[in-house]
């Protein structure tokens, strides 16, 4: 039962029951909150998992559903996962108390499946070893058609209705600076940019894409940086931060400004793409800085140590923790749903 009919039967029953005003009735209708977290699970092992927080902090997991869950979308009331290393598509209801089990299964063929985004009735989603963006229609379910590319797509986001997909590694495993702009009408690449080196998230702030990049040379030091892309006039800045800074690979929004992981936290960027390192939100060992998120003016911290420490620490602006939880092994992305 949806969760529009679950309101409808509540609806007549309290009608019924209680003789209210529609106003009284519809006014006084919670909305339920859910958090999901992918928890990817070690390679190689079926042990990726979703851990569920509701809006009052109760937990519930999800477990076994493949090896590696490495993202998560929202499409109406449904939860999207890709598991990439078992190459499949998961969907599964959204409603008050939890997921509607057991979920619709998709096989995308070996292909590898990394991240996406929802636009319209259509998710699309990067590839690894296809080397493409895959388009799933989410009416009929079936996987429609693909954007062939080159070389290791990963970060995919949407707007100035064009998709833009960074390219993570080229076909020999070098590190890659290509970003793609896509028409998604006509599956054909615009335009193609040179950005810094190892795009690993993407995010669009009015007329400029933000990129977090994360890079290696041949010893398999890690670099880091940022990029920005104003589309408006094409105009490209880099910021290569060296290897002697402790960053990571997220990119993200706040209160309408840009920050960027960085440290064990996150730290806004100024207009030169440097490190405002005085603004940092979250204090954490930067090894165990697995993944950020923000949401509602929250920010998600998720920590692991790759074995016993797995757990996600939520602040507000003001650096405060507002609360911890202990959840599956690494958790890597978020998803946030509430009810109409």
């Amino acid at each position: 039962m949806s969760v529009k009919k679950i309101f409808l039967l509540t609806f007549f029953t309290l009608i019924i029951a209680c003789n209210v005003d529609d106003d009284d009735l519809i006014n006084n209708v919670p909305a339920f909150e859910w958090t999901f977290i992918a928890c990817e699970g070690n390679y190689g092992s079926s042990n990726g998992s979703i851990t569920m927080i509701n809006g009052k902090g109760d937990i519930k997991e999800l477990n076994d559903i493949g090896d590696v869950v490495n993202s998560l979308a929202i499409y109406k009331n449904k939860l999207i996962v890709l598991v990439n290393n078992s190459h499949k598509i998961l969907i599964y209801e959204i409603y008050e108390d939890g997921l509607r089990l057991p979920g619709i299964e998709v096989d995308t063929q070996g292909s590898s499946p990394r991240e996406m985004v929802v636009v319209d009735d259509k998710l699309y989603f990067t590839n690894w070893n296809s080397s493409d963006v895959k388009i799933f229609d989410m009416i009929n379910y079936i996987i429609e058609d693909s954007i062939q590319l080159s070389g290791y797509p990963e970060s995919i986001v949407y707007g100035d209705e064009s998709l833009w997909v960074g390219i993570q590694l080229n076909d020999d495993y070098s590190d890659s600076n290509k970003l793609h702009k896509i028409d998604p009408i006509s599956k054909t690449i615009n335009q193609t940019y040179e950005i810094g080196y190892g795009p690993t998230d993407i995010e669009i702030n009015g007329e400029s894409i933000y990129v977090a990049n994360t890079y290696y040379d041949s010893s398999y030091n890690a670099y880091y940086g940022s990029t920005e892309l104003n589309y408006s006039n094409d105009q490209i800045s880099i910021n290569n931060y060296g290897p002697g800074i402790v960053c990571g690979g997220d990119v993200l929004t706040l209160n309408n400004e840009i920050y960027r992981s960085f440290s064990g936290g996150i730290a806004k960027l100024n207009e030169e793409l440097e490190i405002i390192e005085e603004t940092k939100i979250g204090d954490f060992p930067p090894a165990q800085l697995y993944s950020t998120e923000i949401n509602d003016g929250k920010i998600y911290f998720g920590l692991t140590n790759f074995t016993d420490v797995n757990i996600v620490k939520v602040y507000d602006k003001e650096n405060n923790e507002l609360n911890s939880y202990n959840v599956g092994i690494i958790p890597g992305d978020f998803a946030f749903w509430k009810s109409e």
